[in-house]
């Protein structure tokens, strides 16, 4: 008999059950009043997590599509730009800069590294007439968040565009899209938007879209001014993920209810545990600045990080994440991240305590799971942090 399973995957992510139960309501067509009335609060929504002004535009497509919509729609063939490689996702701004001939300045930090603004600015200089600087957010291949704020103030003092990848980061963490002048932010919907995967979101700035109209590389399906243009008559310009944007549409109304802070309390709270946790047993965490979204930890010595994996799920249910290529084996990741609660952390830890043990690894029981207490018991008493 198959074991339950608990998914501390960062991304897709647990769904909560009215998300779940929104896809088995009888298909709807997308060109109807009752539809555009879905689209249009799902867009306010999405307004509402990404806290701009700003339309936002919905792709049926995974956060890589949002990306590569981010790379057409302000760009020219030969243009300069500075991307920064923050791990296996951050990378992927530079690939696909490049597919489209840019000439990328790639910035390529040590997994698990930060990058200080003054380093970002540093390479401004060395880098003239860069138009466009790609980062992230919270790189999801090693659980590390950026000061993307401090990157837009520096930024937003030259010609450059910032757009950042926020797809693990939107709702977990503050990252306001106005406040802090981005120019291109983009997030996906099976993270902490708590739906399932298939659906990526993406806003400009008024300065970004001066940089559409005059953007040149070739565009059809992710030119955004189709989107824009469909948007004015509360519908999208090809046939939408119908089921994916009901689904989403009630998943915001759960966030909206909740609010931006408790969403980000909750996170940061569930991050915290999990830390706790793992440094009780002796665990060293691999980024220097880990964030509310997952939390990556070296295997240690002598262990095999693939079997640790494997027994989490397969002996223990408890799905977590290992290292991605070419760190494969070398730490793991576990999420904390959209619907999810302490006990959620509680029993991964615990699975985790065991699956150590297994692999021979001094272990006293009960140690990262008493850590991880202190720290969820007087925040549910005290904030009601769960979602």
């Amino acid at each position: 008999m198959k074991n339950k399973e608990y998914l501390l995957s960062p991304g897709p992510t647990p769904i909560p059950a009215e998300v779940l139960a929104e896809a088995s309501l009888p298909i709807r067509h997308h060109r109807t009043p009752e539809f555009s009335k879905i689209f249009t609060r799902t867009v306010s929504g999405l307004q509402y997590v990404f806290q701009t002004q700003n339309d936002v535009y919905i792709l049926a497509a995974s956060g890589t599509g949002a990306m590569e919509a981010a790379v057409v729609n302000v760009l020219c063939p030969g243009d300069r730009v500075i991307s920064i490689s923050t791990g296996k996702f951050g990378a992927r701004w530079g690939d696909i800069c490049r597919s489209y001939g840019i000439d990328v300045h790639e910035v390529e930090l040590a997994w698990g590294h930060d990058y200080p603004p003054e380093k970002l600015a540093s390479s401004l200089k060395s880098f003239p007439g860069a138009r466009a600087v790609f980062t992230t957010l919270s790189e999801t291949s090693t659980g590390t968040v950026y000061d993307i704020r401090r990157y837009a103030e520096i930024v937003s003092k030259t010609e450059a565009l910032l757009v950042v990848d926020g797809i693990s980061g939107i709702g977990a963490m503050p990252c306001p899209m106005d406040e802090w002048q981005i120019d291109v932010l983009i997030s996906g919907a099976q993270k902490a938007f708590m739906t399932p995967p298939g659906l990526s979101y993406i806003a400009f700035s008024s300065r970004a879209w001066k940089a559409v109209e005059k953007a040149s590389l070739p565009r059809h399906y992710l030119d955004i001014r189709k989107y824009k243009q469909s948007l004015l008559k509360k519908t999208s310009p090809f046939t939408p993920a119908i089921s994916l944007l009901g689904q989403q549409c009630k998943a915001l109304e759960r966030i909206r209810t909740a609010g931006l802070r408790r969403m980000f309390d909750h996170h940061r709270i569930l991050g915290e545990a999990t830390r706790a946790g793992v440094q009780a047993l002796g665990l060293e965490l691999l980024s220097q600045n880990p964030g509310n979204i997952l939390t990556a930890v070296r295997i240690p010595s002598g262990l095999d990080g693939k079997e640790f994996v494997d027994i989490m799920h397969n002996r223990y249910g408890v799905y977590i994440a290992g290292a991605q290529v070419p760190h494969q084996g070398e730490f793991f990741r576990t999420a904390h991240l959209g619907f999810m609660s302490g006990f959620d952390i509680i029993t991964a830890l615990a699975a985790m305590e065991m699956a150590l043990r297994d692999l021979g690894y001094p272990v006293k029981g009960g140690e990262a799971v008493k850590a991880a207490q202190f720290i969820l018991k007087e925040c549910y008493c005290e904030k009601n942090i769960g979602l």
